[in-house]
C-alpha cells in the first residue's frame, strides 16, 4: 500500500519513478506533452522484453484514480493511436479518454484504467497476424502466400505468440504489481482495431483464462490485403470453432463498417455469427454488429466506442 500510495503522489506531482522488475530497470514517468480532455497519463519508454522488440506503453488512469479501491483493466493495441490526435500519423484518435470519462462518470461502466501499447508499423501485422490459425491453411496456400510475400518483398515472419507472451508474463504483472488494479479474469479485457481486432481475439483464445472478454473492432478477416479466393479467413474460422473460450464467463463483441477497408467484412458476418451461436454464445456475451456507412478510422471508431465499452465492462444490472 505505502508503495501505492507514493506512485500517485509522484505522478501528480508529475515526477517518475524508477522500478525494478526481474532485474530490469523500468521508468515509469507522467507525460505532460499530451492533449487529454480528462485523467492523467503515465508511461514506460521501451518497454523492455524478452519475447518481442521493446515499445512505449501508456497507461491512463481517470481524473478520480484512487487508492482506495481496485480498477478493472482494458488493454488496447495501437497505444499510440488512442488518446491525442496531434501526434498521430493521420490526426485522428479514438477518443479514449474522452469516453472512458464519460462513462465511468455516469456511472454506466466499472472504473477502469487503459494499458496503451504501440505498435512497431513495420512489424505491426507481424505481432498481430494470429498465428495458429495459419496452420490451418493448406500447404498449397501456403506456399502461394510465401511466393506472394516474397514477390513483394514482404516479411511473413509470425510473432503473435510472442506478442502475447509480452502482455501477459510481462506487461500484466507489472500493471498488477504498480497500480492498484483487480487481477482476476472477470476484470482483465483487450481491444483493437482492424488487425488489432484479430489480436484481441487470438488474445482470449490463447489465454482464456487472463481475458474475460474481448472487443474486435473493424476486424480485418482477411488478414491481408483483400482478395479474390483468399484462404485466410476461413483459418480464422476453424481455429475460432476449436478455440473460441467458454460463453460462461466470457465476452465477445465484433463490429464492422461498409466503407474503404471495411467494405470487405460484411460478407464475413454471417459466418462469425454462426460460429458465436454454434459456440453457445447469445446476445448476453456477444455482439457482432454492423455500422452502416461507417469507414476503417479512428475518426469512425471513436464515434462507437461507447458500445464495446459498455458492453465489457458496464455495470451489472441488480
Amino acid at each position: 500500500m505505502k508503495k501505492h500510495l507514493i506512485l500517485v503522489m509522484l505522478f501528480f506531482m508529475g515526477m517518475s519513478m524508477s522500478i525494478s522488475q526481474n532485474g530490469d530497470h523500468i521508468q515509469l514517468e507522467k507525460v505532460s506533452d499530451v492533449n487529454l480532455e480528462s485523467g492523467q497519463l503515465m508511461r514506460v519508454k521501451n518497454f523492455t522484453s524478452k519475447f518481442i522488440q521493446p515499445r512505449d506503453v501508456d497507461i491512463w488512469l481517470p481524473e478520480s484514480y484512487s487508492e482506495e479501491k481496485e480498477y478493472d483493466v482494458l488493454y488496447m493495441h495501437d497505444g499510440q493511436m488512442l488518446f491525442d490526435s496531434t501526434t498521430t500519423w493521420n490526426k485522428q484518435e479514438w477518443k479514449v479518454d474522452e469516453w472512458a470519462s464519460k462513462l465511468m462518470n455516469e456511472k454506466v461502466t466499472k472504473d477502469f484504467i487503459v494499458v496503451a501499447v504501440y505498435n512497431i508499423s513495420n512489424i505491426r501485422w507481424n505481432d498481430y497476424f494470429p498465428e495458429k490459425a495459419f496452420n490451418y491453411i493448406s500447404k498449397e496456400d501456403k506456399e502461394l502466400l510465401a511466393k506472394m510475400a516474397s514477390e513483394n518483398n514482404f516479411d511473413m515472419t509470425l510473432n503473435a505468440d510472442n506478442y502475447l507472451k509480452f502482455l501477459t508474463q510481462e506487461l500484466k504483472p507489472f500493471i498488477d504489481k504498480e497500480f492498484n488494479v483487480s487481477k482476476g479474469q472477470s476484470s482483465t479485457f483487450i481491444s483493437g482495431s482492424s488487425m488489432g481486432g484479430l489480436i484481441s481475439m487470438y488474445a482470449i483464445c490463447e489465454y482464456p483464462d487472463v481475458f474475460g472478454g474481448a472487443a474486435c473492432i473493424s476486424t480485418h478477416w482477411p488478414g491481408t490485403m483483400p482478395s479474390d479466393k483468399n484462404p485466410i479467413p476461413e483459418a480464422f474460422f476453424t481455429y475460432m470453432k476449436e478455440n473460441l473460450p467458454s460463453p460462461k464467463d466470457h465476452k465477445l463483441y465484433f463490429d464492422y463498417g461498409t466503407k474503404t477497408l471495411d467494405e470487405h467484412y460484411p460478407q464475413y458476418a454471417q459466418k462469425v455469427n454462426e460460429l458465436l451461436k454454434e459456440k453457445g454464445y447469445t446476445d448476453i456475451n456477444s455482439r457482432n454488429l454492423k455500422f452502416e456507412g461507417a469507414d476503417h478510422s479512428e475518426n469512425s471508431w471513436n464515434q462507437r466506442l461507447n458500445i464495446p465499452l459498455t458492453f465489457l465492462l458496464g455495470k451489472s444490472v441488480e
